[in-house]
């Protein structure tokens, strides 16, 4: 199946550089709100079946213009919320706090997956509710699933699961608002990353010249 793993549109929070995860969490900015409004023209080649977003507003916000656009059902998963920051709620992602998630998560996507994000969750947890709406995705007889997520989410998971994709890859690549990670596989067979924000995927998913340091999450 192809996947498309889709990081919503801006919100207050991002643009203050916060580690905002909690449920349901806050709306789209007047930027995030056009970049929604982008998405059905961005995605227009792709022969989307299913749609899926989080538990948090903004996912739903970013799709319903290609929910409208495509005739789709919006289904709600909270498997494909953020990353929860636990004590970590609110703080600023470009500090010590920040790089201290970010830690955490890319050690999980390494193989690493008992640390925990103090007072949130650890990898063990994370990965098996991103794996289930996965599988359920997978499952629902659509040949291209499209899942509205999280920065920080989408970047471990697809670093934990997509044998082409690696931490230094994820880390050095932060995927923008709407920036999409277009992925082909199954539960059972794997899965390879073929763009990452509209630049292909190498196959041994090394960084290529558009790489940028990461901070945050969102």
């Amino acid at each position: 199946m192809r996947l498309l793993l889709v990081r919503h549109g801006q919100t207050p929070a991002n643009v203050d550089s916060l580690l905002d995860t909690a449920v349901p969490g806050p709306g789209l900015t007047e930027l995030g709100e056009r970049q929604a409004a982008a998405l059905p023209a961005a995605l227009a080649d792709e022969d989307i079946g299913a749609l899926y977003v989080s538990t948090l507003l903004r996912t739903r916000l970013t799709a319903e213009p290609l929910a409208a656009a495509r005739g789709l059902e919006i289904r709600v998963r909270d498997g494909i919320r953020e990353i929860f920051a636990g004590d970590l709620e609110m703080l600023p992602g470009d500090s010590e706090h920040g790089a201290l998630y970010m830690r955490t998560v890319f050690a999980w996507a390494a193989g690493d997956t008992e640390p925990r994000i103090p007072g949130g969750e650890n990898g063990t947890e994370f990965l098996a509710r991103y794996d289930a709406v996965i599988a359920e995705a997978a499952g629902s007889g659509a040949g291209t699933v499209a899942l509205i997520s999280h920065g920080a989410a989408i970047r471990t998971w697809c670093a934990a699961r997509a044998h082409n994709v690696d931490v230094p890859f994820a880390a050095a690549h932060r995927l923008a608002n709407t920036g999409t990670v277009i992925l082909e596989g199954s539960p059972d067979d794997g899965w390879k990353a073929l763009t990452w924000a509209g630049a292909t995927v190498a196959p041994t998913g090394e960084p290529g010249p558009t790489g940028q340091p990461l901070t945050g999450s969102g």
